[in-house]
């Protein structure tokens, strides 16, 4: 088996979760990942394939992952037999903070003389903090950073020419820390995510992976998910949103979205087809390029024979035309929307400029269509909402799920903007501006936030209209009368609803004995009044006000093609 020449490493949000008692709260309800966030980023795949074109050997190994399927799983002797010149750790999201940097240490540890590369958006909003760790050699700023990771590892290979790399964070040989400018903004995504789910069926034959390092999450071998990339960029400015135009300014130096083609999107869903019978899910609005690119693309799939189910995503509202052309192209789709709220006042002081009536006749438009589901999702902790605010949200739920469910087509969720706001969002730039009152703004602060014992001391922020603990409390009423109404309406089963009800209910306990013991402080250790509680926690960790799999959509009992895999492998370079 050849050594690598990079390995990709996705940490947990916290390393030493399986040790810790933390109460998570519902910040992973409504994404396939768990409360540690076990999805590593699609762009490991496709800097991974890159390089591999270029020679390099790259394998990615999900410790976040490994750590959840493997209690007995020792990431420290994992690390020690991945011998690799360069160790890439994805710092994308916030709630890697701490997990990030501790993996660094590791590998630091047993491979003094490798060099470690960090990337992801969050990485490059604190690419000259992250240098004050001295386990971190090399940060590369922005959202493509295939080229740049490519002439990185040249110059490691080759004279350690660091200064002819665009976008990299180094420090010198005095120690200094040093940045070239942040040059390399590509407006063409033509030579990038060319053949990267072919490359990384390759690599788990390669490397052996067949079912532990690749996995892309704990549970996708069961729930076989996957994303196809439309963008780069964003031409929205939703105000708590890390990737909005906003964001993408400030953090990746990006003026304006760059779009792959309608037909590099139809490749990607053809050779996921090949692979998986997994919904796919086309990430971004497809009406963002403009009308002709999304009806391009629409006149592609309608000529597919593929039979995944597709996922699709708006984030406005759409035509009663729009919405028929979807459904003729994609037979039983599954569609997106998050308003943030019911009410316009806040959906508008949130970034999304639209009324009610035109979000409902939507609503009305794709049901019509054939949408097979449509998923409505809601946010607590946006400007201007109080806790009434929410709590009518799931009164306007009720009737929508009355007058338009359809045979359960349609689902509403809800869940809390949490742990952080997002660095570089225009609520963490200009937080007076949207009435935050943001509590943590250095790396350190966050890293350390997140260790704490419940997900309400982590939250880091509070509004003008809601404290953290009106936060934390509403989040739990509004998950528990929005269950209700599902179970009302047959969405879920009685005995889901009612496990849901345990659930939030245990949850709610454990929350006023951790606010109990932090209150005390008479001395004693935090950790060990906590550990009794810690298999509680656990327990309502992974789902709180709602159950994770309400989210997933029916997959076929053979839910992977193993024998396309076989014969990729067996056709491609190994």
């Amino acid at each position: 088996m050849a050594s690598p020449d990079l390995v990709l490493l996705h940490p947990p949000s916290v390393y030493d979760f399986r040790r810790k008692a933390i109460l998570f709260g519902p910040i992973s309800d409504l994404v396939p990942s768990s409360p540690v966030f076990d999805m590593y980023p699609v762009g490991f795949t496709s800097m991974a394939e890159y390089l591999e074109r270029a020679g390099y050997r790259v394998r990615i190994v999900n410790l976040a992952a490994r750590m959840l399927m493997d209690n007995n799983f020792s990431v420290e002797k994992t690390l020690q037999k991945l011998p690799a010149p360069v160790f890439g750790i994805d710092l994308h999201w916030l709630p890697h903070a701490h997990g990030a940097i501790e993996i660094a240490r590791l590998v630091k540890r047993y491979h003094p003389q490798s060099k470690i590369v960090m990337g992801g958006l969050s990485a490059s909003y604190y690419h000259r903090e992250l240098l004050q760790y001295p386990e971190v050699d090399f940060v590369i700023r922005g959202d493509s950073t295939e080229k740049p990771l490519l002439q990185l590892m040249d110059s490691i290979k080759g004279n350690n020419d660091f200064a002819s790399v665009p976008n990299l964070t180094w420090r010198d040989e005095q120690g200094k820390i040093q940045e070239t400018p942040f040059s390399y903004v590509p407006d063409d995504l033509s030579d990038v995510m060319v053949d990267y789910y072919d490359n990384a069926v390759r690599s788990i034959f390669r490397y052996r992976d067949f079912h532990r390092n690749f996995i892309p999450f704990k549970r996708w071998l069961s729930y076989p998910i996957t994303a196809v990339i439309t963008c780069r960029g964003c031409t929205h400015n939703c105000v708590i949103c890390g990737g909005s135009s906003f964001a993408y300014r400030q953090v990746c130096n990006r003026d304006k979205p760059v779009y792959r083609s309608p037909e590099a999107v139809i490749r990607d869903v053809k050779r996921v087809s090949r692979y998986t019978r997994g919904p796919i899910f086309i990430l971004g609005d497809i009406r963002q390029p403009g009308d002709d690119y999304a009806e391009e693309l629409l006149h592609l799939l309608k000529n597919e024979t593929n039979k995944n189910q597709l996922i699709l995503e708006l984030f406005t509202p759409a035509s009663r035309e729009f919405l028929k052309q979807m459904g003729e192209a994609c037979p039983n789709f599954c569609l997106e929307i998050s308003p943030e709220s019911h009410d316009p006042e806040v959906r508008q002081a949130s970034g999304k400029h639209y009324s009610s009536e035109s979000l409902e006749n939507t609503l009305t438009y794709a049901l019509d269509a054939g949408c097979g589901r449509l998923d409505l999702f809601f946010m607590i902790g946006v400007p201007k909402q109080t806790t009434e605010s929410v709590l009518s949200t799931i009164d306007y739920c009720d009737p929508l799920l009355r007058d338009l469910g359809r045979n359960n087509r349609l689902s509403c969720f809800i869940s809390p903007l949490a742990p952080f706001l997002d660095p570089g969002s225009l609520g963490f730039e200009q937080p007076e501006r949207h009435g935050y009152h943001s509590l943590w703004r250095t790396l350190e602060e966050h890293r350390q936030a997140l260790l704490a014992p419940s997900w309400k001391y982590t939250l880091s922020y509070e509004t003008e209209w809601m404290t953290r603990d009106q936060i934390v409390a509403v989040s739990y009423e509004a998950g528990r009368r929005l269950n209700r109404l599902k179970t009302k309406y047959g969405l879920i089963s009685k005995d889901t609803g009612e496990a849901t009800e345990r659930r939030i209910e245990t949850a709610l306990e454990m929350m006023r004995a951790i606010d109990d013991i932090v209150a005390r402080g008479d001395g004693t250790d935090l950790a060990d009044e906590l550990t009794p509680l810690k298999s509680i926690i656990d327990d309502i960790s992974m789902s709180t006000v709602c159950e994770k799999r309400e989210l997933d959509l029916p997959v076929s009992f053979l839910k992977l093609k193993p024998l396309s895999a076989i014969r990729s492998w067996i056709s491609g370079p190994r």
